[in-house]
C-alpha cells in the first residue's frame, strides 16, 4: 500500500504574512519532511479570480507566491509543487463534479456565505425566537420580509465562483487521489464536502475516488496587530500584518504600533496575540518570564514588541535571502514550477481518463 496523499492550495494574493505561515505552511514543511506523505502543493490562482485582482497583479503574484514557498521551505525535491492553472484538468474534473453536487450542499457553505456577505433569513430568525413573545406577529412577518429581501439582494450581486468554489476546491483534492488534507477546524466543512462529492461521484459511476479526511492541525489564531478581535489579514490593510518578507526595521515599527493593554493584569486581546507570537517564533524562557510579567502586572509592553519583533525578524532571516535571490531569478521559479505541473500532469491525466471512461464520454 503506498503512502498516504497530501494535497493543499494557497491562493496568489501577494506576499505571505505569519498568520499564513502559521496557519499552513510551516505545517506543509513539517508533513513534506516527515516523509510520511507524498505531497502536493498546489498555486490556486483559478481559485483567486473570484476576487477583485488585476491580470497583472495575478500574474506577479503567482510568481511571488512560489518563490515564498520555495523560500519557507517547500522542497521540490520532496514535494510536488506547480500552479493550477497549468493543469486543464482541473477545471474539467470540477465541471463533472457540478453535475453530482446538489445545489442546496452549495448554497449552506459557510465561506460562501461570508464572502459573498449573505445572510439568509433563518439566521437571524432563530436569534429572534428567543424573544419572540415581544413581538407582535405582524411585526415579525416584517422583519422577516425585509431579511428575505436582503438575501436575494446580496445573493444576486455574487458571482457563481464563490458558490462554486468548494466544487473546484474538490477537483483539485481528488484529482490526485488526495486521501488527507491539512487544516484547521473552521476548514473541515469543505473537506466533508470534497467527501460527499466522492461519494455521489462514486456511487453513481463506480468507485474511483477515495473519501479525503481532514488532517485536523492545531493552527494559531494570529490575530491583527490594530484590531486584535480580528483575524490577521492583508484585506485589513498592511499595517495589520507581519510579511515574511518584511525586514526587521519594518516589522519592529509595525509592533510599536500594535494594540496592547493600558496596564499590566488582564489579559488584553492584544497582548495575548503578542505572546502567541512570542511562543510560536521566541525562546520558551523569554516567554515564559514575560507571561508571568503579565500575571503580576510588573509586563513592561514596549520591551515585549522588542522581543517579539527581533524573535520574527530573526527567524525569517534565511527566507528573507532565498526570496530575494528567486526573485531576482525569474528562469529558476519557473523550472521548478513547470517541472512540478509535468509530474502533476501525469497523476492528472491518468485521473481524467478514468473519470471519461466512467461517465461515457469517451
Amino acid at each position: 500500500m503506498g503512502k498516504p496523499i497530501i494535497f493543499s492550495g494557497i491562493q496568489p494574493t501577494g506576499n505571505l504574512h505569519i498568520g499564513n505561515y502559521l496557519g499552513a505552511v510551516k505545517n506543509w514543511v513539517a508533513l513534506q519532511n516527515s516523509g510520511d506523505y507524498h505531497c502536493y502543493f498546489c498555486i490556486v490562482d483559478y481559485h483567486s479570480i473570484t476576487g477583485e485582482r488585476s491580470p497583472e497583479e495575478r500574474r506577479t503574484q503567482i510568481i511571488g507566491t512560489g518563490a515564498e514557498l520555495i523560500a519557507a521551505g517547500i522542497d521540490p525535491e520532496k514535494s510536488t509543487l506547480f500552479v493550477q492553472s497549468h493543469i486543464p484538468e482541473h477545471t474539467e474534473l470540477a465541471w463533472v463534479f457540478n453535475s453530482v453536487t446538489p445545489l442546496g450542499e452549495l448554497f449552506r457553505m459557510t465561506q460562501f456565505k461570508e464572502k459573498g456577505k449573505i445572510y439568509e433569513s433563518e439566521d437571524l430568525e432563530l436569534d429572534l425566537q428567543l424573544d419572540a413573545k415581544t413581538f407582535r406577529e405582524h411585526q415579525l412577518q416584517a422583519i422577516r420580509r425585509l431579511l428575505l429581501e436582503n438575501y436575494k439582494k446580496e445573493l444576486s450581486k455574487s458571482n457563481v465562483g464563490l458558490l462554486t468554489y468548494p466544487v473546484l476546491q474538490a477537483a483539485d483534492i481528488l484529482l490526485y487521489g488526495g486521501t488527507h488534507v491539512p487544516v484547521g477546524e473552521d476548514q473541515v466543512q469543505h473537506i466533508e464536502l470534497t467527501r460527499d462529492i466522492a461519494r455521489w461521484f462514486n456511487n453513481k459511476y463506480g468507485v474511483l475516488f477515495p473519501e479525503t479526511q481532514a488532517l485536523l492541525t492545531d493552527i494559531p489564531r494570529v490575530k491583527s496587530l490594530l484590531e486584535p478581535t480580528k483575524k490577521m489579514s492583508k484585506s485589513l490593510g498592511l499595517g495589520h500584518v507581519i510579511e515574511l518578507a518584511d525586514e526587521p526595521a519594518v516589522i519592529e515599527k509595525k509592533l510599536k504600533k500594535a494594540v496592547t493593554a493600558s496596564e499590566g493584569g488582564a489579559m488584553a486581546p492584544g497582548v495575548e496575540n503578542l505572546l502567541l507570537l512570542l511562543a510560536q517564533f521566541g525562546e520558551a524562557k523569554a516567554h515564559a518570564a514575560f507571561v508571568a510579567a503579565e500575571k503580576d502586572g510588573s509586563i513592561r509592553y514596549g520591551d515585549l514588541k522588542q522581543a517579539v519583533a527581533e524573535a520574527i525578524g530573526g527567524t525569517f532571516t534565511a527566507f528573507r535571502t532565498r526570496r530575494a535571490a528567486l526573485l531576482e531569478n525569474h528562469n529558476e521559479i519557473a523550472d521548478i514550477l513547470i517541472a512540478g505541473a509535468h509530474k502533476a500532469q501525469e497523476v492528472a491525466r491518468e485521473t481524467m481518463a478514468k473519470v471519461r471512461s466512467a461517465i461515457g464520454v469517451r
